[in-house]
């Protein structure tokens, strides 16, 4: 909410476009028209917490360009993308009616659930902070990401549960009105969006170094297995007869626009229909992991091999030079021995720290 100080601060001209959020007592103008560009908000802590968040991950950026590694530029764009969708869900009119309208509530709500969490998680900013902190950073977060709590979270039954949960109880517990009435609970469930959706596409996508890395057949799954509880819980609030939160718009008496109840439908289908396109998007960043993955391991496999028929050809060319047979190693296409170390996981975490470098989804890496 703009704070009455800075609200009576700003020139009369600008008013009108940093409003605060309406309420049941000032529903404010119909939104139409030109409101969608004039009528946004200002929400200090919010626009804080994002500058803050992008300049650290631009800084971590810098500091890869300077060496020989790059960050790449599909990172950076994805996770300045997150970043976007989040500023516009809390500080452009969708923030401004997001307690007048319930349908501009749940765009709201897939924009930090789903959309913002999903760009922020392919820019892999846990795999930048080890690339680019000092030692006793990179050591912190390497203690955060293998505690017993991560674990646990990150387990795909825990994390897709909490993913599914979390929208039934707040629409169907009273809870919803409750973060209508009091403002600290309304900023502090954008919060827990943001959280809960990044909790779930961190360990989906698993782009960053997590306590355990999901297989893809389970990951695919875990997808299929999530998906239609959106679809599920769009269709049921399309379905109802009664307001959720009814004390709250029906008291606001809102002189335009559709009824609280058309509203409500209209809602139900913003979360089916953009949850099924969501998960649409979710589905080809797996997919084309998978693939790329299976390249990475192909090629690793190639290497390995080669370097095994290499050193078969040197001891063969020993056993001339010595002018008798030398002990030979099965071949190497028939052994299938001699695999190379992991190069993702809590040993070549552990291992990279005393060499300087942090391994992660872009050196030859696993990523979507």
């Amino acid at each position: 909410m703009l704070p009455d100080a800075l609200r009576q601060a700003l020139p009369d001209a600008l008013t009108g476009v940093v409003r605060a959020h309406s309420g049941p007592h000032d529903p404010g103008p119909a939104l139409e028209g030109s409101r969608w560009l004039t009528e946004w908000t200002v929400e200090p802590l919010a626009l804080l917490g994002i500058a803050l968040a992008g300049g650290l991950y631009l800084l971590g950026v810098r500091t890869m360009h300077k060496g020989t590694n790059p960050w790449p530029i599909s990172r950076t764009v994805s996770f300045l993308t997150g970043l976007g969708w989040l500023l516009i869900a809390v500080a452009s009119p969708l923030a401004s009616y997001d307690t007048v309208l319930i349908s501009v509530h749940m765009v709201q709500h897939m924009m930090l659930a789903m959309l913002g969490p999903l760009f922020l998680v392919l820019g892999a900013p846990i795999t930048l902070a080890l690339r680019t902190l000092p030692a006793r950073g990179r050591s912190l977060v390497l203690t955060v990401i293998h505690s017993r709590v991560a674990a646990v979270l990150t387990h795909p039954v825990v994390a897709g549960a909490i993913f599914v949960i979390n929208p039934f109880v707040l629409y169907f517990s009273g809870l919803y009105e409750q973060t209508l009435e009091h403002p600290w609970l309304h900023d502090a469930n954008h919060i827990h969006f943001v959280m809960v959706g990044t909790l779930w596409y961190s360990t989906l996508l698993a782009i960053d170094p997590l306590p355990r890395r999901p297989e893809y057949p389970i990951r695919v799954i875990a997808v299929f297995l999530t998906l239609p509880f959106h679809a599920w819980l769009g269709v049921a609030i399309m379905s109802m007869s009664t307001l959720i939160a009814g004390d709250w718009y029906l008291g606001m008496d809102r002189p335009w626009g559709a009824s609280p109840l058309s509203d409500q439908k209209t809602a139900g289908g913003i979360l089916w229909v953009s949850g099924d396109l969501i998960g649409l998007v979710v589905f080809a960043a797996l997919f084309r992991g998978w693939i790329k993955d299976s390249e990475r391991e192909a090629r690793r496999e190639d290497r390995r091999l080669d370097r095994l028929e290499a050193a078969e050809a040197a001891r063969a060319v020993e056993e001339r030079a010595a002018g008798g047979p030398a002990p030979r190693a099965p071949a190497a296409r028939e052994s299938g021995k001699g695999r190379p170390a992991p190069a993702f996981g809590p040993r070549a975490l552990k291992a990279s720290i005393r060499s300087g470098e942090t391994p992660g989804p872009d050196d030859q890496e696993r990523s979507p």
